[in-house]
This record gives C-alpha cells, structure tokens and sequence, in this order.
C-alpha cells in the first residue's frame, strides 16, 4: 500500500516505491524532484529562493536551491540511491506578480530556475524535464515507482512530465 507522503514549504523528503511525494501552492517556489530508477528511491525538495538571503534565519537548509540541493543528494545516497543514476525533473518557478519595468531581481521563479539547473549541472545530474514559469501556480506529485511527475494547475490543466 503506498502513502502520499506532503512536503511543506522550504522542507526535503525522502522515500522509496511505492510511496509518493507531493507539494501544494507552487507560485515562484519550485518542486525538484530527484530519482534513482533502479533502487526506486525518490526526494523532493520545496525550494523558495534560489540562494541564502540572511545568515542564521532559522532555515534547515530546504529554503535555498543552494543549500537544498546538496541536502537532498547526501540524503538520497544515505537512503540508498546510487549517485551515478539520480536524474531530476522539476516545476514551478511562475511569476504570480509582475510589474511594469520589474527589476530582474524581483523574478524569483526565474532565478530560481537557473540557479537549480546549475547546481545540477555542476552535480552532473541530468535534468530530464521542467514545466517553469508562466503566471500560474502549480501542484505536484512524484511517483517513485516509475519517476513521473503529474504536474497540475488551474485554468491549465494537467500534464505528466
């Protein structure tokens, strides 16, 4: 029997087949998805900003793609996952408000996109496909049994990436 297991905002979750993991409320916030698809071990983490703001805010380290990111991996391989298989897939990254003239610095979603292809890019694990951007926000549910990622929104449909 599979559990639906929730990840809040700025929080890291770990778990095997045939359990799931989801997150609500996707605005600028991005849903990284990493998987290993032999040892069927997945992790999610719901990322809020690409890096750290403020020193000693509290944060366990699942707020920021750069700190977020290497927690999830090392998590991952503590669990079982094999370092040379993991792949990922993400969502989210909207821009729910936008001005006119906006500073770049204000487009959370969008460096928060870039930011966490680098870090993987740099990890070397690969990132086999994204639903980012556009005004909507979105929720997520990863299947750890066969690596898809339904993507659903409002006014948008639903998408399996």
């Amino acid at each position: 029997m599979s559990a639906m297991i929730s990840v809040g905002m700025a929080e890291i979750k770990i778990t095997k087949a045939p359990h799931r993991l989801v997150t609500t409320g996707l605005g600028s916030c991005i849903g990284l998805c990493v998987y290993d698809p032999v040892s069927k071990i997945g992790g999610m983490a719901h990322i809020v900003l690409p890096r750290v703001t403020s020193l000693g805010d509290g944060d366990s380290g699942g707020k920021y793609a750069v700190t977020a990111i290497p927690l999830l991996v090392e998590n991952m391989l503590k669990f079982g996952a094999n370092r040379y298989r993991l792949a990922a897939k993400m969502a989210g990254g909207a821009e729910m408000f936008s001005f006119p003239g906006q500073n770049s610095v204000l487009k959370i979603g969008e460096r928060n996109a870039e930011t966490i292809r680098e870090i993987l890019d740099d990890a070397g694990i690969p990132l086999l496909s994204q639903e980012v951007g556009g005004s909507f926000g979105r929720t997520i549910e990863f299947n750890t049994e066969n690596g898809k990622l339904w993507v659903r929104t409002i006014n948008y449909g639903e998408r399996i990436i």
